[in-house]
This record gives structure tokens, C-alpha cells and sequence, in this order.
């Protein structure tokens, strides 16, 4: 390596030392902990701005809050992160009144600029949860009291509730397991997977996936821009759409399936004996099922409405480009 050629190298690893070191000094992180006793069932809100949050079930008499914070001075320099940290671990943004909690409730806004705080919390089993962060994930695990979670921009899990559920995000995964009651469930852009549902299920993204594992009778609506729509073991009432997707329903029909897509194959499975009545239409594509069917009306092979088992609950069914199947 030529001399010059050695200089600029030695100068442009120097400077990106200097740089890590700089930004090293600029940050600064801290934790806290607080033990709060409870009697009966808490009210607990959570907010956050870009940290995440965890919820679980532990002790039946307290809530437990474990906060982890990090600050950084952008480019200003000084020791204004430390001093945040420093007030925050001494004066935690914790409320409590009686059995109803706040947490992370922070109204001095220079106090939040470049400060993030992630929490970590156990709770009784007998918790309202209300949570809430700008662009971080969330986990939420086994309360037997409703849940409302919320994120601008990260994933979000709930597992093992006992109550309703409901679950936004901006731009994330959305994910439940084992809910015993309704769930809500809405994404800008990503996939909600909801398993295990005892109870009716409202679900929407603008772009991503949808699958569902019912395991109680419960409405389903259920809708995306583009992808696809997997729904099994439904029992009730089903409106299922994509803009362009595939659409796969199973279970047993009640009220009216209404399944539609504009760009994709429909695919339904029912049991063996359920009569049905069938109105299915496609405009590039074919219609096929499985059973006997007596046919009320038929138009250039694209469009059918019939009667399968004597009729029932109605099965209405459309594609633009794709084929509709009924098993």
C-alpha cells in the first residue's frame, strides 16, 4: 500500500473511532424496580415510546414493574442523557391508586425526547391491561381480564387470556393463542395468526396474511388488501374478502358465508351431510363441488346457484380470476 494511500485509511479509521467513542459518551442506561401490593382485580395502563413491553402472570398481591431505560444526547453532547436517566431511575413514571396502575405516563416532553424506557411486568391473573408503545414489540401472557394492545410500528403476542382481546399495529405481526373470548385484531401491513379462539374473531391488514383456528362458535369477518385467507374450525357467521389473495374456509356453516376475492382460488371444506344453499361466480375460472347438487340457475358456466342436501345456510361465493371448490 502506497504512504498516501496508508495516511487516508489511518485517518478514516481514527475519525471512526472517534465517532463510536463520541457516540458512545452521548448514551446512557439505567433500570428500576418497583413492587406494588394489590387486593382484587388491577387496572393497568402502559405506554411506552420506543421500548417494548412484556406482561405476565406472577404473584397474586402485587404487580411487579421492571423498567430498563436508555438515553442519548443526539448531537448536542453534554451529559443531558445521563441526568435523564439518572431522575428517572430516582422518580420511576409510575402511578398507583388503590388497584388501578399507570405506568410510563410521562408528561414532561423534554423528559421523553430521546429516551426510551422497555418494561418488564408480573401481575395477577385478574388484570385489565391497556398497553401502548410508539414502535416496539409486545408480549402479553396468561391475564384472565380483557386486553387492548396497541403499537405504531412493532409486533404484537398475546397468549392465554381469558377475555376479549384486542390487538392493533401500524406496520407488525400480530399473533394469539389460546384467547377465551372475542378477538379484534387490525395491521397496516402484516400477518395476524390467531389460534385457538374461543369466540368470535374481527380481523383486518392491508396488506398480509389472515389465518384463524377456531375452537368456539363466534362470528368471523375477516378482510385484507392482498393475501391470503386461511380459516378452520369456524361455527357461525363468516365474511371473508382479499383483493387478491386465496381464500381456504373450514368448518361448519351457520347464518351465510360470504367469501370473496378478486384475484385468487376459493377453496371450502364442510361436513359430509350439511345441506347448503350455493350462489358461486367467477369470471375467469371454474366451479366445482363435490356433492350432488340441484342447480336453480346456471349462467355460461361462470355462475351457479343451487341447492346441495335440500339447502341451508347459504354459501355465497365470488372470484374475478381464480376457481371456487367445494369439498
Amino acid at each position: 500500500m502506497k504512504r498516501n494511500q496508508f495516511s487516508r485509511f489511518a485517518i478514516v479509521v481514527c475519525t471512526a473511532l472517534a465517532l463510536t467513542i463520541t457516540a458512545t459518551a452521548r448514551a446512557a442506561e439505567g433500570h428500576f424496580d418497583r413492587t406494588l401490593q394489590v387486593n382484587g382485580q388491577v387496572d393497568l395502563s402502559v405506554q411506552t415510546g420506543s421500548g417494548t413491553i412484556g406482561v405476565r402472570v406472577g404473584d397474586g398481591s402485587s404487580v411487579h414493574i421492571s423498567g430498563t431505560i436508555r438515553a442519548s444526547n443526539g448531537w448536542s453532547g453534554g451529559d443531558e442523557a445521563q441526568k435523564k436517566v439518572d431522575y428517572l431511575q430516582a422518580h420511576p413514571p409510575i402511578e398507583q391508586d388503590g388497584n388501578i396502575i399507570k405506568v410510563g405516563h410521562i408528561e414532561d416532553e423534554e423528559l421523553e425526547h430521546n429516551v426510551s424506557i422497555s418494561y418488564e411486568i408480573t401481575v395477577p391473573a385478574a388484570t385489565r391491561l391497556r398497553a401502548s408503545s410508539g414502535s416496539g414489540d409486545q408480549e402479553i401472557n396468561g391475564l384472565t381480564g380483557p386486553v387492548d394492545a396497541s403499537s405504531g410500528s412493532g409486533s404484537v403476542k398475546v397468549d392465554n387470556t381469558g377475555d376479549t382481546v384486542k390487538a392493533s399495529t401500524g406496520s407488525g405481526r400480530i399473533s394469539i393463542d389460546g384467547v377465551k373470548g372475542e378477538v379484534h385484531a387490525s395491521t397496516g401491513s402484516g400477518d395476524i395468526e390467531a389460534v385457538g379462539v374461543a369466540g368470535a374473531l374481527h380481523a383486518s391488514t392491508g396488506s398480509g396474511s389472515v389465518t384463524l383456528r377456531q375452537t368456539a362458535p363466534g362470528e368471523v369477518h375477516v378482510n385484507t388488501g392482498s393475501g391470503t385467507l386461511r380459516l378452520e374450525g369456524v361455527k357461525g357467521e363468516v365474511h371473508a374478502s382479499t383483493a387478491s389473495g386465496n381464500i381456504s374456509v373450514e368448518g361448519e356453516g351457520e347464518g351465510s358465508w360470504r367469501l370473496s376475492t378478486a384475484s385468487g382460488n376459493v377453496q371450502v371444506h364442510l361436513p359430509s351431510q350439511q345441506g347448503f344453499t350455493l350462489h358461486a361466480r367467477t369470471v375467469s375460472g371454474g366451479i366445482h363441488t363435490d356433492r350432488e347438487m340441484t342447480v336453480q340457475n346456471i349462467s355460461a358456466g361462470h355462475e351457479i346457484e343451487g341447492k346441495v342436501g335440500g339447502g341451508g345456510f347459504l354459501l355465497d361465493v365470488s372470484t374475478v380470476s381464480g376457481n371456487i371448490h367445494v369439498e
